[in-house]
């Protein structure tokens, strides 16, 4: 089961971090960012490799991950 956590809305980007629980207990960490509306949206899913104890700390890591993609591609550059 996929677990999210409030979604955050920056500019014309929707950031959805996103948890999924692995057999072994742990958890894998996931983002969805998300821009347009109707026939022009468009979904990118960024998956991340390495396991976290909990689903919040999955959760927190893709949301840091989600903001600095949105960063870049605004012409901001990586957060600090």
């Amino acid at each position: 089961m996929i677990s999210k956590t409030e979604s955050i809305t920056i500019g014309k980007y929707l950031v959805s971090p996103l948890s999924r629980p692995l057999d072994d207990g742990g958890y894998r960490a996931s983002v969805s960012i998300r821009s347009g509306r109707g026939s022009a949206c468009t979904d990118r899913v960024l998956r991340f490799v390495g396991r976290f104890d909990s689903a919040p700390a999955a959760q927190c890591y893709a949301r840091e991950q989600g903001l600095d993609w949105v960063a870049q591609h605004n012409g901001a550059g990586p957060r600090p």
